[in-house]
């Protein structure tokens, strides 16, 4: 594994200093894990919500690395959670606040749901036809998709999460 690693770095032109760290590395250092596709459908409809819990981060969006945007999602996700629980602690009641935080998870879920389905489906399908090496989805991208596909990549990250 790790020659079959130097070797693509190696014809990838990797700078030396990166080289000698993976040379000197051990394989117990490494640690692999494979990605996970999550359909955007099981999402619109499972429950990411349950009483007092709910997933965040890539337990919600899993993606392929295709858009770069995992720890900004990430991000998003933790400033709408927190907005949704600071609402929900300071408009609780004596004894409510269980009740407001289930609400406030919920309220979060809500919010979520829409914007992890789309980033997961434009990861996975900007992936797809990078990827491709079928002749039609290559033409279709390099004559037909470069701006389109552009103009989704550059409004991505432009989401308003309000604030804290």
């Amino acid at each position: 594994m790790k020659q079959f690693v130097l070797t693509k770095m190696r014809g990838a032109k990797v700078g030396p200093e990166v080289l000698e760290a993976v040379e000197r590395s051990e394989m117990s250092d490494v640690l692999a894990a494979p990605l996970r596709f999550r359909s955007p459908l099981s999402l619109l409809f499972a429950s990411i919500s349950k009483g007092n819990v709910c997933v965040a981060g890539d337990a919600l969006h899993p993606t392929t690395p295709d858009l770069a945007q995992g720890a900004c999602t990430a991000l998003e996700d933790g400033v709408v959670l927190a907005r949704c629980l600071g609402d929900a602690i300071v408009g609780a009641g004596d004894g409510e606040e269980r009740e407001m935080v289930v609400a406030a998870l919920r309220r979060y879920a809500g919010m979520r749901r829409w914007r992890s389905a789309q980033v997961i489906v434009a990861s996975y399908a900007v992936g797809f036809v990078q990827e491709s090496d079928h002749a039609v989805v290559s033409f279709v991208r390099d004559k037909l998709l470069s701006g389109v596909l552009a103009k989704t990549l550059l409004m991505m990250p432009d989401c308003d999460c309000g604030k804290l």
